[in-house]
């Protein structure tokens, strides 16, 4: 079932760029649909799913559309995991509040990766370069050469940051990012906490962090924490499919990763993300 009740979908339209939508949040559903209706009013959305079991099913008994639009997160797990179950031939826009999944989403399908909140010029780029390679590539319908087509994406060469500046008492001091252990949020507060224990207050919440810090350095293990790959001295199984994270230097909660992210975060650990 279509998991934005109430949208209903246009059937008048043969011609039209067919896409679907795997999305669980209904806010960023409903911006992806009216950009998308701003930049093309003949744009058609077939389905809009919210669940990786959902989409196989789908997936299984429909006829696929010309572009897959698709959340990382869903309600029940990571979207990659759609891949692992059914094979999908139709070229997918990656879109997602955090850009650690990039090189991962580059693995499979995607021509394009697009942080929320969704802004209306990157999403028009984005659909002019689906144009492009359709029309380089051949037929709308198929895609013969996929590892062809994502060879003429260019990731551009993101600079991340290697240092941070803060505040201690009236000093400002710089601290290099090979210092820092791992962030953490407390009562709404954001703090850094480095190898040598010192703690500073930082004005930026996790989700801004995320987009300056290496993702192949920095991990996003829930709401609560970022944590440096140095800083990892052991990872246990837990109960329910989660991972315990034991850090060099303790803390006072438990490091928690969800069963949904277990399999994305060993990926990381062993650099095949």
């Amino acid at each position: 079932m279509c998991a934005m009740r109430g949208y209903r979908v246009s059937k008048n339209r043969m011609d039209s760029m067919k896409v679907l939508i795997v999305e669980d949040e209904a806010p960023a559903f409903r911006r992806l649909q009216k950009i998308l209706e701003e930049i093309d009013p003949q744009i058609e959305i077939v389905e809009v799913l919210d669940s990786v079991e959902e989409s196989v099913k789908w997936f299984g008994i429909q006829n696929a559309p010309d572009l897959v639009f698709m959340d990382i997160q869903l309600s029940d797990g990571l979207s990659f995991e759609i891949f692992d179950s059914i094979k999908i031939n139709r070229p997918v826009i990656f879109t997602t509040a955090f850009d650690e999944y990039m090189l991962r989403a580059f693995k499979v399908n995607s021509i394009d990766y697009l942080l929320k909140p969704i802004k209306k010029e990157e999403l028009k780029a984005s659909l002019f370069k689906y144009e492009q390679m359709k029309n380089a590539f051949g037929s709308q319908h198929e895609l013969p050469d996929l590892n062809a087509l994502i060879s003429q994406i260019r990731l551009d060469d993101k600079k991340y940051k290697t240092r941070f500046l803060v505040k201690k008492g009236d000093e400002l001091i710089s601290v290099e990012t090979s210092e820092i252990a791992y962030f953490q949020t407390r009562h709404g507060v954001v703090h850094m906490i480095t190898f040598s224990e010192r703690t500073h207050i930082m004005d930026f919440n996790l989700d801004e962090l995320m987009h300056q810090l290496d993702p192949g350095q920095f991990y996003r293990l829930n709401r609560q924490f970022i944590v440096h790959f140095p800083a990892i001295k052991k990872v246990h199984k837990y109960h329910k499919g989660k991972l315990l994270v034991e850090l060099q230097h303790p803390t006072e909660e438990a490091l928690t990763v969800s069963s949904e992210k277990a399999t994305d975060f060993k990926n990381w650990l062993g650099d095949e993300c």
